[in-house]
C-alpha cells in the first residue's frame, strides 16, 4: 500500500500544483483549516514520532492545535516522499458533515489558487471482518466495492450520493473527505486509476489517483 501511496503522490507532484491541500476526517472539535508547519504526533498510538505538515515553520496562529490523526497520516506519507512541490495546506473535516457541505467546502479548497492539489484520506468500513474495529457488517463489502469504483473511475456523481448514514453504521470515516474531493473536482473532467484496494485487519483502504 505505501508504494500505491507514493505512486500517488508522484501524479499529484507532476500536476505541478500551485498549493496542495491536505484532507482528512477529524473529531468536530478538530475540524478546520491547519497551515503549513503545524505539527502532528503518533504518541497517541504509542509510537514515539511527531510530523510536520509540509516544510513550513510551526504556526504562531494557532498555538497548540496539534494535527488530527488522519492529517499527521498524510504529513508523514509528504515526508517519505519529501514533497517539495507547492506549498500544503490541511483540512480537516468532521465525520457528521452534510454532503451539502461537504461538497460547499470541496469548492472553497479548489478555488484557493490557480492550479489546486488534494491529497483526501480516509477509510472505507471498519466492520469487513469478525474481529474487525466495527465487528462483521455483511453491507460493508458491497460499501467498499462502491467507493473503490467511485475512486477508481473518478466518479463525482458517485461520491456525491454516498450514504452519510450508512457511512456512519459501518464506521467510514472517508465519507466526508470524500465529498468534499466531489466539490473541488465537480466538472474538472478528471480520470481515475485504482492503485490498491484491500482490507487488512477487517478495514476497507483504497488508493487511487486523479488526473
Amino acid at each position: 500500500m505505501l508504494r500505491a501511496c507514493a505512486d500517488a503522490l508522484g501524479v499529484l507532484a507532476a500536476s505541478r500544483p500551485d498549493l496542495l491541500v491536505v484532507v482528512g476526517p477529524a473529531e468536530e472539535a478538530a475540524h478546520g483549516s491547519y497551515p503549513e508547519g503545524t505539527p502532528g504526533s503518533f504518541h497517541g498510538f504509542g509510537v514515539d514520532l511527531g510530523v510536520r505538515l509540509g516544510r513550513g515553520g510551526a504556526s504562531a496562529a494557532s498555538p497548540g492545535r496539534a494535527l488530527p490523526p488522519s492529517l499527521s497520516v498524510a504529513a508523514w506519507l509528504l515526508e517519505r516522499t519529501d514533497w517539495s512541490h507547492a506549498p500544503v495546506e490541511g483540512l480537516a473535516v468532521a465525520e457528521p458533515l452534510t454532503g451539502e457541505r461537504c461538497r460547499a467546502a470541496g469548492a472553497r479548497a479548489a478555488g484557493r489558487a490557480a492550479r489546486v492539489a488534494l491529497l483526501v484520506m480516509g477509510d472505507g468500513s471498519a466492520c469487513r471482518t469478525l474481529k474487525a474495529p466495527g465487528y462483521l457488517d455483511e453491507r460493508s463489502a458491497d460499501f467498499d466495492a462502491a467507493v473503490a469504483r467511485a475512486l477508481g473511475t473518478a466518479d463525482v456523481a458517485a461520491l456525491r450520493a454516498l450514504d452519510a448514514g450508512l457511512a456512519r453504521e459501518l464506521k467510514a470515516s472517508g465519507r466526508a473527505p470524500w465529498q468534499v474531493l466531489a466539490g473541488a473536482a465537480e466538472d474538472a473532467g478528471l480520470e481515475g486509476a485504482l492503485l490498491y484496494e484491500d482490507a487488512p485487519y477487517g478495514v476497507g483502504y483504497v488508493v487511487a489517483a486523479w488526473s
